[in-house]
């Protein structure tokens, strides 16, 4: 499994947010310097996070973005389940995939099965809130 940049930056995007929550709203132009990610890059995924109801975005003056919760009610799984569309290791296990026919005698599903539980348990224990302790 590998986190994409777009993953990674929404992780970090998100920690900003939360360590700047005192503010009103946070214009993207201070989220991309203090990132060091292009304003157009973070633009795409502010969209879908907007999009998503997991900030709150606002254009023109006085615009920028704000959480719409508290850091520690949202989980990593859910913005990279957002951001990635699946965290399965392998193509059969992820949604609405077409079943395998040979699923029934496969010797590696449950290996792989372990291994996606194990992936989601662990970033389903994670917070933005535990991202923002130093």
């Amino acid at each position: 499994m590998i986190v994409s940049t777009r993953g990674r930056y929404a992780l970090r995007v998100m920690i900003d947010l939360a360590e700047h929550k005192d503010s009103e709203r946070i214009a993207l132009k201070e989220i991309a310097e203090r990132q060091s990610i292009s304003q157009k890059y973070i633009e795409s995924i502010m969209t879908l996070l907007s999009k998503n109801g997991i900030v709150d975005g606002m254009h023109g003056k006085g615009g920028g973005y704000k959480l719409t919760r508290n850091p520690e009610d949202y989980k990593v799984i859910e913005i990279l389940k957002l951001t990635e569309g699946t965290l399965a290791p392998v193509a059969c296990l992820e949604e609405n995939c077409e079943p395998c026919p040979k699923r029934k005698e496969c010797r590696t599903v449950k290996m792989w099965e372990k291994l996606y539980k194990t992936i989601t348990d662990f970033f389903d224990g994670i917070t933005i809130a535990d991202l923002c302790e130093k």
